[in-house]
């Protein structure tokens, strides 16, 4: 059976952890980040991670098979 190729921007947007969930990082944190951009609370809840619905994980996991 051939190998499967991992989808390359899915490579870099998302990693699983110990348990098997998929994470990743939030959008809108390259520019605009201070004065008339975005919030002070609006940059606090984009520091954490987000953590993949149930209902997207399969597909996510098989766009990185070898994660």
């Amino acid at each position: 059976m051939p190998k499967i190729k991992t989808h390359s921007g899915a490579k870099k947007r998302f990693s699983l952890t110990k348990s098997g969930k998929v994470k990743y990082s939030h959008a809108n944190k390259s520019h605009l980040l201070n004065g008339h951009g975005k919030t002070t609370k609006l940059k606090r809840g984009l520091r954490k991670r987000g953590y993949s619905d149930v209902t997207n994980e399969p597909a996510i996991k098989r766009l990185i098979p070898y994660k």
